[in-house]
């Protein structure tokens, strides 16, 4: 029962980063008007707003004017369901919850925004370095756990320092934004886990890139960016980091 609540309350939330993924870049608010479909702009009702439901029962139609809805929306709406519960699994009622569903949901609004838009917000960056502190803050002087400060530290200048390097020696094949992304989950996760994060989106960045290439949902000229698998790295890491590093020094070291 509490996973299928929690599964719920992921894809009722995933509906309204929806809305955060759409206003945000055209900087509208985020609250007001109410959600309404942008092609005939009719309000929409309760119906039209049950995650993946409603998109499936009108057959990824706007029922008002007849226009095709982004299949984006039931998309975000599962994978923000699917983050929360595999959380939940994870880390039961904790802080740890509390704070990583936090840091995955700017992920999927910053992921989301980068793929449609090719630009991670610094605000949302800075957000989320904020949100890093105060959860270290809460860890070390409440829950009176160890927190390592130094590892944070080094996470930082080795997240955002190798892929400065990246975007120095490609000329501009890294974006600014992915730069401070991976330097903030550095702090986030620490050294260790920073180049466990680097590596699988390095390595989910080139697999899906190719489906995307294969399926032509993307065109060779196309840019394809590296936010959405920096995001995608980042919730594997959280979820299986530690295995990750265990089998890398294990199996190949």
């Amino acid at each position: 029962m509490q996973y299928s609540l929690i599964f719920i309350i992921g894809l009722l939330i995933g509906s309204f980063l929806n809305v955060c993924i759409y206003r945000i870049p055209q900087k509208q608010s985020i609250v007001s008007p109410p959600s309404h479909c942008p092609d005939c702009n009719t309000k929409l009702k309760p119906a039209d707003l049950i995650p993946v439901l409603s998109y499936l029962f009108y057959k990824g139609k706007c029922r008002y004017c007849g226009e095709t809805i982004s299949i984006q929306y039931p998309f975000i709406e599962l994978l923000t369901g699917i983050v929360y519960l595999s959380l939940f699994i994870k880390f039961s009622y904790s802080v740890d919850f509390i704070f990583f569903v936090v840091l995955c949901t700017l992920l999927i609004i910053i992921g989301g925004i980068d793929y449609e838009h090719q630009v991670i917000s610094d605000k949302m960056v800075l957000n989320m370095l904020i949100i890093a502190i105060i959860y270290k803050l809460i860890t070390y002087f409440y829950l009176r756990l160890p927190v390592d400060w130094t590892s944070s530290l080094i996470g930082l200048l080795i997240g955002g320092g190798f892929l400065l390097l990246v975007a120095l020696v490609s000329n501009g094949g890294m974006g600014g934004g992915d730069i401070k992304l991976m330097g903030v989950l550095g702090f986030w996760l620490g050294w260790k886990l920073t180049i466990v994060t680097m590596l699988v989106s390095f390595i989910t960045g080139a697999f899906l890139s190719a489906l995307l290439l294969l399926f032509k949902i993307k065109g060779r000229k196309d840019a394809i960016p590296f936010g959405p698998f920096i995001a995608l790295a980042a919730f594997i890491t959280i979820l299986k980091g530690n295995e990750l590093l265990h089998w890398y020094l294990k199996n190949i070291l």
